[in-house]
């Protein structure tokens, strides 16, 4: 299979190490913007030595896309692969807090009679959330924890001195749609667990900086007809970027595998 991967970064640099000798997957194609060439053309030269670099998808040659490149990339790269028909794997799960997003996806895979993945990225319980919502959900909670140092870079260090926390600080406490418009690039989980579950305006999102942490915890309550459930994770933050999980990119690659293996679970 020929995949075209959109985005070099953190995750796509990791994706490409884990894949790198997979039987049946090929790196085609690395789709970054001129700006990131250089720095991509020198990690496909170690870890997809046959991929090409570009600015945009190819016009043939590709089976798959996977998309690691933040929310933009979904506009310009993900809805136009959809609509000529290529399946996409999506990492920015975040970016469909934007209104109207998930409907433009589905109208565009629907054109290309394809399918769009989001995948559970660094959060888990996600088939039986999405379970729970056809057997009756009521509530769905999400507490989000990290380290003081993963909320750089974020409206978060408006809000505290980040660098002299001593105690676990409220950073946002709202809804998942509020959360995804005030801190963007930490709105992955809370959009994933919102879409699988009751939507963006009816889960409720707690965000905390915690100095007693060096793990990022994910913590999932939901309750309703079907009973309820608490799920809490401890990940490992990913090496080149302590925003994320270690887990999403273990996530992307999973569901990059689900495409050539025989058996899925």
């Amino acid at each position: 299979m020929q995949i075209a991967l959109i985005g070099c970064g953190a995750i796509g640099s990791a994706l490409l190490e884990l894949v790198k000798g997979d039987a049946g997957l090929q790196i085609a194609a690395i789709v970054v913007p001129s700006d990131s060439q250089d720095a991509a053309r020198a990690v496909a030269q170690r870890l997809a030595p046959g991929a090409q670099v570009l600015q945009a998808l190819p016009a043939d040659g590709v089976d798959l896309v996977v998309e690691a490149a933040g929310h933009a990339a979904i506009t310009q790269h993900v809805l136009p692969a959809l609509q000529r028909g290529l399946p996409c794997i999506v990492a920015s799960v975040g970016a469909l807090s934007a209104p109207g997003l998930p409907e433009q996806l589905e109208a565009a895979a629907r054109a290309g009679r394809t399918q769009v993945q989001l995948i559970a990225g660094a959060i888990g319980g996600i088939d039986a959330l999405a379970a729970a919502r056809i057997g009756g959900l009521d509530t769905v909670r999400y507490t989000g924890r990290k380290p003081p140092q993963a909320w750089k870079g974020t409206p978060a260090e408006q809000r505290c001195d980040l660098d002299s926390l001593v105690v676990e600080t409220l950073i946002f406490e709202g809804t998942a749609r509020d959360a995804a418009a005030q801190l963007p690039k930490n709105a992955n989980v809370a959009a994933t667990v919102s879409l699988a579950g009751l939507g963006l305006d009816r889960t409720l999102v707690c965000l905390i900086a915690d100095p007693a942490v060096r793990e990022n915890l994910y913590q999932v309550v939901a309750a309703g007809a079907f009973g309820s459930f608490e799920l809490t994770m401890r990940n490992q933050p990913l090496a080149a970027n302590p925003k994320t999980s270690a887990l999403t990119v273990f996530s992307a690659v999973r569901a990059l595998r689900g495409h050539v293996v025989p058996l899925v679970i």
